[in-house]
């Protein structure tokens, strides 16, 4: 039985910041984990597409969106922050779905919280793969100097971080080494509730293959782990499929839920 909820929009205080925070619907839990530079108003059509029925958590993550600053933007600050909005909120158990840096906290979650994890849908990340290398440090830090400034005209729309171009480089180096198959490929092994990936098959300008060669690390986490599946591989690119692919998202969370024999 769906239970009616009233929309709640409102700040969750954490440590040194507070998180953005939206709860609407009602039935099954489901937190959406963002991107790097990432805003919950983009999963608005995954949301629209499970429809009412469903509890639809989402939040900025610190210093992004309508969240505060912070002193630390570190990937095991973001775990603890899923843990700080879920006890808000006065949810036991949820689906985590999670998208590119998202879906990396969201495998993370999930391999350390089984029994307040309903499943989860992995969407183009949390792939392992050896991507990063130290040499690769200085031209990323670079880059992400560089579109920090253009970035600035989107702040006033919340679409923009509020964090210097160093800390977001910081967060994007950081994530590379998590992504690597010694480090990722333990946790994904780990992980004993239902989890679907959501893979794109475009390439994202500039990326000149490298995306499609992350995604080929799959088939070998699938085959590793029996609790891990691809639910469906789309025509979208890496920052397309939140838009044009949103109804495979949507599949994946009921996939899962079909799964769940304990209830919220």
């Amino acid at each position: 039985m769906t239970i009616k909820r009233s929309p709640w929009t409102g700040m969750v205080p954490v440590a040194d910041t507070a998180l953005a925070v939206t709860d609407t619907g009602g039935g099954v839990p489901v937190i959406y984990l963002n991107g790097h530079a990432g805003v919950q108003r983009q999963w608005r059509r995954v949301l629209a597409e499970l429809g009412t029925q469903w509890r639809h958590i989402t939040y900025d993550m610190r210093g992004r969106g309508k969240s505060k600053r912070s002193a630390d933007y570190s990937f095991e600050t973001n775990i603890r922050d899923v843990d700080a909005v879920l006890a808000a909120r006065g949810v036991a158990r949820a689906v985590v779905v999670g998208w590119s840096y998202g879906a990396f906290v969201a495998a993370h979650w999930a391999s350390r919280n089984p029994a307040r994890t309903v499943g989860a849908v992995l969407v183009e990340g949390a792939q392992p793969y050896d991507w990063f290398d130290e040499s690769m440090e200085p031209g990323m830090r670079k880059i992400w100097k560089r579109i920090w400034w253009p970035m600035q005209l989107l702040r006033p729309f919340g679409m923009a971080p509020r964090m210097t171009g160093d800390q977001l480089a910081d967060s994007n180096i950081e994530v590379g080494k998590i992504a690597r198959e010694r480090d990722l490929g333990p946790v994904l092994d780990s992980i004993t509730v239902p989890a679907r990936y959501v893979v794109a098959s475009g390439e994202s300008f500039g990326s000149q293959g490298g995306h499609e060669q992350v995604r080929a690390s799959l088939p070998a986490v699938t085959a590793r782990n029996p609790n891990i599946q691809i639910s469906a591989k789309v025509a979208s690119n890496h920052g397309s499929i939140l838009r044009k692919d949103y109804r495979a998202i949507a599949e994946a969370a009921r996939e899962i839920a079909a799964l769940d024999h304990e209830g919220p």
